[in-house]
């Protein structure tokens, strides 16, 4: 009885959590449109084994203004979709995407004189 070799390569590679083509374009067309407006002005992405984050910033050696999370984990229970003020407080979290990226929405919306 011989085993077959075993290689360092064949072992699978931890998962990560990542967005889907789907999902950057509906978050990249808010950042175009917040770009636009001149209230953002850089972005970065981070997949990690359990979340995927699309962090905005105003200036690229800030701390982020918000971060877009996807937690899969979550998805049964709160939503895996969720806003995350620069201060760490959740503003919004659900189960879909354009509903939660609501809550940034409302920042283009302004009083015109």
């Amino acid at each position: 009885m011989n085993a077959p070799p075993t290689s360092p390569f064949a072992a699978v590679a931890p998962t990560q959590v990542s967005f889907h083509r789907t999902e950057l374009n509906v978050i990249l067309s808010l950042y175009g449109r917040m770009v636009a407006a001149g209230e953002w002005r850089d972005y970065g992405i981070s997949n990690l084994r359990d979340v995927a984050v699309f962090s905005v910033f105003r200036r690229t050696a800030e701390h982020p203004l918000y971060q877009i999370e996807k937690r899969p984990k979550l998805r049964a229970k709160q939503g895996m979709y969720a806003v995350i003020g620069m201060d760490g407080q959740i503003l919004k979290r659900g189960h879909d995407l354009k509903t939660v990226l609501r809550v940034l929405e409302r920042k283009l919306i302004r009083a015109v004189e």
